[in-house]
């Protein structure tokens, strides 16, 4: 790995990470509070994040390029935290893909109406919460400040 990028900020990151992702395992399948779609899709830039982090460590090259995707991930991580933060609070109405399941041209309209009568969780409840604050609210807090640091890291990668 270059000595541009500091190893030690780095793992710990992938660290922090990999805890906020098993802390939502755990928060869905031991305490049992299911999440809702938003909640689902909010835990994919974590994923790439631990994927993008880890391949700095293992491949050299790209790191600056990296850096700007990592930037980027956080950056639709923390768009998409604030707009469930959103939908939580009333300042935006919940969107159709958290209302309704997935629909594609090949269901029968009996199995639409049963996806219907499925108990899906609204993006607008707030099922579990950290001392007073959404997981939303924590995840856009998380995000952005993750999006700052990975921009900073990249404007300067190379400089001494």
């Amino acid at each position: 790995m270059s000595k541009q990028i500091n190893k030690k900020f780095l793992f710990t990151t992938l660290v922090f990470i990999s805890l906020v992702l098993i802390s939502a395992f755990v928060i869905e399948y031991k305490m049992d509070h299911k999440p809702c779609r938003l909640c689902l899709y909010e835990r994919i830039p974590y994923f790439l994040a631990v994927f993008l982090i880890t391949k700095i460590f293992f491949i050299r090259s790209y790191e600056k390029l990296t850096l700007l995707i990592l930037f980027l991930v956080f950056t639709v991580s923390s768009v998409l935290a604030f707009y469930h933060f959103g939908i939580e609070q009333g300042f935006f109405e919940e969107s159709f893909a958290c209302t309704v399941g997935n629909f594609s041209e090949t269901l029968s309209k009996e199995e639409i109406l049963e996806q219907l009568k499925q108990n899906t969780i609204s993006c607008k409840d707030v099922s579990f919460k950290i001392l007073g604050l959404s997981l939303a609210a924590i995840n856009a807090v998380f995000s952005f400040v993750l999006g700052v640091i990975f921009l900073k890291l990249f404007m300067s990668y190379g400089k001494n």
